[in-house]
């Protein structure tokens, strides 16, 4: 199954079968304080996250990063779009992200783009899933509930994708964990992008990551 597949009507089953994907499989867990405040797949797995950005952020960036260490960890990822939002393939590819081996699913608004996130967590067959709410972040709370019980129960961490401000409220009390992002130019197609913890349930708000990256084409 390649990039742009939209799981509709096909059958879970058939579709992790054709992806090579068992039930079961599990993010890792923070063995240290360090890794525990670190932005990787261990420090998210069980969580409902939310990634925000304004305008300038870099929320795409900072998803494709757990993207790229979830597949060189072997672990499968599915990528749900909500609306109008997405991403352009060749950046994520630029990443390092293999394409071929991610799984899209494009729904026409936010409420199908939740069913989807239920269905496939149910399957227990996912590492992580990126949910892009950029277009409308409106998720009702019982769906969030569903979500965050379903995140603990497989050890999934499921990334909600935001645009709004640092001094904006997240899109649910259930949210475990919230950065906001940004991205700074340093130099010709050299940038850093950064993602600040406002909120942590576990372990308290206050640390950050940062990465480097190259500018999309056409903007260096």
């Amino acid at each position: 199954m390649t990039l742009g597949n939209v799981l509709s009507s096909a059958p879970l089953t058939h579709v992790l079968s054709r992806l090579g994907i068992r039930s079961g499989l599990s993010a890792g867990t923070p063995t240290t304080r360090d890794e525990a405040r670190i932005w990787s797949l261990s420090t998210l797995a069980g969580r409902m996250v939310e990634v925000s950005c304004n305008a300038a952020g870099a929320s795409l960036t900072a998803a494709a990063s757990l993207v790229l260490e979830a597949q060189q960890n072997a672990e499968p990822v599915v990528w749900i779009e909500a609306g109008a939002s997405g991403f352009y393939p060749p950046d994520l590819a630029a990443t390092g992200v293999d394409l071929n081996a991610l799984v899209v699913v494009r729904a026409d608004s936010t409420v199908r783009a939740a069913r989807a996130a239920d269905h496939l967590l149910r399957s227990g067959g996912f590492g992580l899933l990126i949910l892009d709410l950029s277009h409308d972040a409106d998720l009702a709370m019982s769906v969030q509930s569903r979500l965050s019980g379903l995140a603990n129960t497989h050890r999934v961490a499921v990334v909600c994708l935001t645009r709004k401000k640092t001094d904006s409220l997240s899109i649910g009390s259930l949210i475990s964990i919230r950065g906001q992002t940004g991205v700074e130019r340093h130099g010709f197609d050299q940038y850093e992008w950064t993602i600040d913890v406002i909120k942590d349930k576990r372990r308290g708000p206050g640390w950050s990551h940062a990465g480097s990256c190259r500018g999309p084409e056409g903007l260096h």
